[in-house]
């Protein structure tokens, strides 16, 4: 007699809160498709598009200009790659580079942006983040700590752009 007691109480607490928002539940699937509208479609600008790229994950591009050669660039979909990327097309970025051990070019940022180190070998055409304020662009490859910004995607005078010594690279979104 108390199993069939409690087995009846759990049964009304379950059905009284059903009964109580005065809606039967089919009422409240025929309520939904009745308020069903078309969706808003909006014609965007060229600026609010290159804006949606980094909230969407499309492909963000740029291009970097290194002693007259203009070399094309794919960016990765990580935190400090939208950041860079979002630096890039509001401001534009120019970066003093320096030649460090004859396999890449390391300049500031000027800034810090978030970053998310591992282990990587870098080859050339890699774009890495270094310390959370450094740029480095390979010609050659090491294996650090980096955050992968990017790749440049076609690597023909890449090298030979970059040449020994020092570099201004300009940075612009594509």
């Amino acid at each position: 007699m108390k199993k069939i007691s409690v087995l009846l109480l759990i049964l009304i607490l379950l059905l009284t809160p059903a009964a109580c928002s005065g809606k039967a539940a089919t009422d409240e699937s025929s309520d939904k498709s009745a308020s069903y509208t078309q969706p808003f479609t909006a014609q965007v600008t060229e600026s609010e598009s290159k804006t949606d790229k980094t909230e969407k994950g499309e492909k963000m591009n740029i291009t970097i200009r290194i002693n007259g050669r203009a070399f094309s660039a794919t960016l990765e979909n990580n935190a400090a790659a939208k950041e860079f990327y979002e630096i890039i097309r509001t401001e534009g970025l120019s970066v003093d580079m320096s030649d460090y051990s004859g396999f890449e070019k390391v300049g500031a940022l000027g800034r810090t942006l978030t970053s998310d180190d591992k282990y990587i070998k870098a080859a050339a055409g890699d774009i890495m983040l270094y310390q959370s304020n450094q740029i480095v662009m390979f010609y050659g490859s090491n294996s650090w700590s980096y955050t992968k910004l990017g790749r440049i995607n076609d690597l023909s005078g890449w090298r030979d752009a970059l040449g020994s010594g020092s570099v201004t690279a300009e940075i612009t979104a594509e």
